[in-house]
């Protein structure tokens, strides 16, 4: 019987043991406490849509692309901003630390109007999400750096990115905007 709880005694310390081990190479901290980012980044650096950004975001603005070949627009990009972001960025000509931007990509259709030739947004195609990070959180992890986290998501699944490595998914259509900390700042009128 002695032997019994001496036995139980010792696997509930080891359990309690490897318990708190596991605890200790786990990262279960909010990374952005406080901020937007902190319902849309997790421990490791995965980041999701979140839910709410329509209505809960402030509209930056949106961008047509053109067409290849004739009128119109081939995609129409829609940019929303995580709350108190366009009054931190007017105040100092920064992203704050815990910004959170949320890019809607759509196929777009172009008709004729009375108007005349008219885009508009069709069909979602994914979002391309940036979370700023001014302090190198997630070295580990190949979607975060240039002071920002980087991932696309198709639009059949937003809680899944499926970028791998910013430097090869997202970097390169962000290189003119290098200067303005990798946004295209001037194309959102309510920053200036």
């Amino acid at each position: 019987m002695k032997i019994v709880g001496v036995l139980g005694v010792a696997l509930a310390a080891l359990s309690m043991t490897v318990a708190v081990t596991a605890y200790g190479q786990t990262d279960t901290r909010v990374p952005y406490k406080g901020t937007a980012a902190a319902t849309v980044v997790d421990g490791k650096g995965d980041m999701h849509v979140p839910d709410d950004y329509r209505t809960a975001y402030q509209l930056l603005g949106s961008w047509a692309v053109a067409a290849d070949n004739g009128p119109g627009s081939n995609q129409m990009h829609v940019v929303y901003a995580s709350p108190g972001t366009i009054a931190a960025y007017r105040k100092d000509g920064h992203f704050p630390d815990g910004t959170v931007l949320v890019k809607e990509v759509f196929k777009s259709t172009t008709q004729s109007m009375t108007t005349g030739t008219v885009s508009s947004a069709d069909t979602l195609s994914g979002w391309f999400i940036m979370v700023k990070d001014d302090s190198g959180r997630f070295p580990q992890n190949k979607l975060w750096g240039e002071n920002w986290g980087w991932a696309w998501f198709d639009a059949t699944d937003r809680r899944k990115t499926t970028s791998t490595d910013y430097k090869k998914d997202c970097l390169s259509c962000h290189v003119p905007a290098q200067g303005s900390d990798w946004i295209y700042s001037r194309g959102y009128p309510p920053l200036h």
